[in-house]
């Protein structure tokens, strides 16, 4: 996967008592620039999130002596805001619940893509850090979009989007593989709740869709009851 933002001086905290997944996550993230730390528990992740303060932590859920779930309350309680993705093989609804519900900013079950994994850290540190946009180009397989210039082409070809469609297609993208819902759309594009009933957002995601499925594979992809979500066609 090609970054979109420069992860210079970006520090992430991997934290797994398995050594070869943490091993694994630690190379993928120095291979592409990012400045990385380790820990096998949850009490040497504390220790860690003190002493070293990442941009970001990878926590695994299930560890000795302290689990993420307990680490992640302990830091919010602690006032500390650090995004945390927790990695795991837990899979259950319940659990992902759980584990947002306690400040948890993602939530990435075993077995798992490092693809995928720096999609979402790179989503996350653009949420927290907005000026954090690189060279203001977003790429996902053959769609671009060009913050700066705010311009879109998909397989070379332009494609002319209207203010609002712009904002809807670019927040897709920062969240690239992950579902987002309605509602997190309406906050973000319109910055205010237009009540549940709106048919807004399908209105927008039906605009996109008209502009980009002529010119490839879709790559907005509905999930009933849930939201949305724009995936490479290329890793379907």
């Amino acid at each position: 996967m090609r970054l979109t933002l420069d992860p210079q001086g970006v520090r992430v905290l991997v934290v797994d008592d398995e050594a070869y997944i943490t091993d694994l996550i630690a190379t993928g993230l120095r291979f592409v620039g990012f400045e990385v730390d380790t820990a096998a528990d949850g009490r040497e992740a504390l220790a860690k999130v003190a002493a070293t303060r990442p941009d970001l932590v990878v926590l695994d859920i299930t560890m000795p002596h302290m689990d993420g779930l307990e680490v992640v309350e302990r830091l919010r309680r602690d006032g500390v805001t650090t995004p945390v993705v927790f990695l795991t093989a837990r899979d259950a609804p319940v659990d992902r619940v759980k584990g947002l519900h306690l400040g948890a900013d993602d939530y990435i079950t075993k077995p798992f893509s490092l693809d995928e994994l720096l999609a979402r850290i790179e989503a996350i540190l653009r949420r927290v850090s907005p000026s954090a946009n690189g060279r203001g180009e977003m790429t996902v397989g053959d769609l671009v979009l060009d913050q700066q210039g705010r311009l879109v082409r998909r397989g070379g070809q332009r494609v002319d989007m209207s203010r609002t469609e712009f904002n809807v297609l670019e927040f897709l993208m920062m969240n690239v593989g992950r579902v987002v819902s309605k509602q997190q759309i309406l906050e973000h594009v319109w910055q205010y709740d237009f009540g549940g009933e709106s048919t807004v957002v399908e209105t927008y995601i039906s605009y996109l869709r008209k502009k980009l499925d002529p010119l490839g594979p879709p790559m907005i992809h509905t999930m009933r009851g849930v939201g949305y979500v724009l995936r490479n066609p290329a890793e379907d």
